[in-house]
């Protein structure tokens, strides 16, 4: 059984019918959408779908051929992408990525999306404390190969934060000033930043818009067709929603771990880092 399992991998490997991984084929003209997850990449690649793709109509049925999720995609299928592509990646630092467009999202909210996401994937219930996914969290014991959120931020904004090819996006100002972001992104892509193409790939990339989209279509989507039917996967599409339902001693314990670089992508601390160590 064993041995049949290694030369099924072997064969697919062979044919590049496997997933790549970090062992993708990367191209110069490849640009990159990276961020840890749960931190908005599936809105922001439906932005820059509608963006790059109005006329395809982007939605979940097409969207991982538009802006592909490459974990999603055999070595093969990839390579046959047309060129330039836009890829979807939760990689931490990689040198070959060239140009990078990095999304980062305050890790209070991460954690309680990544901890709803949970529920719904059937990882955990409903009934399954917070504070104990919140340890989880810090200790970067989550499930996946993406190391923590500090780790990853910092693996990419510390190696790159001077690079030309190199755009770090806020979440939560896509959602203060999305025409001002959006602008940002359309150059950084060569898209011509017109103010009526900017507003039209915002409205059709709404929270409410994508929400209706995944009733009809949560079935063909790779990352939800195995979860939970009765649980959205896009759920309230907004920033600061740790403040009314992460509890203090969580949002403490973040603080204090992570909060010189959370200061850094310019999140506000509840207890400044300095006040924390005059205290010790």
């Amino acid at each position: 059984m064993i041995q049949e399992l290694y030369l099924v991998r072997g064969i697919k490997r062979a044919l590049g019918l496997h997933m790549p991984g970090r062992m993708l084929d990367v191209f110069p003209d490849d640009t990159f959408l990276v961020s840890y997850p749960k931190s908005g990449n599936t809105w922001i690649r439906f932005l820059i779908a509608n963006l790059q793709y109005p006329e395809k109509h982007p939605d979940f049925t097409n969207i991982n051929q538009l802006v592909p999720d490459y974990e999603a995609h055999s070595k093969r299928s990839l390579n046959r992408l047309p060129r330039p592509r836009t890829l979807k990646s939760h990689q931490y630092f990689d040198p070959r990525y060239h140009k990078v467009l990095y999304i980062v999202r305050d890790p209070r909210d991460v954690v309680l999306a990544e901890y709803h996401f949970g529920i719904k994937q059937r990882l955990h219930g409903e009934e399954y404390p917070l504070a104990h996914y919140v340890s989880r969290f810090l200790a970067n014991d989550t499930g996946h190969t993406y190391g923590s959120w500090f780790d990853h931020v910092a693996s990419w904004y510390f190696t790159r934060r001077d690079d030309p090819a190199f755009l770090l996006v806020r979440y939560e100002s896509l959602h203060t000033q999305p025409v001002i972001e959006m602008e940002r992104i359309a150059m950084f892509l060569g898209v011509d930043p017109d103010p009526e193409r900017l507003n039209f790939a915002i409205e059709q990339s709404t929270g409410a818009r994508m929400r209706e989209l995944e009733k009809k279509q949560m079935h063909v989507f790779s990352s939800t067709k195995d979860t939970r039917p009765d649980l959205p996967y896009i759920r309230v599409a907004k920033a600061g929603g740790w403040r009314a339902n992460l509890p203090r001693d969580c949002v403490a314990r973040i603080e204090s771990a992570w909060g010189s670089l959370m200061e850094e992508m310019g999140y506000e601390l509840s207890v400044p880092v300095q006040a924390e160590a005059a205290a010790d």
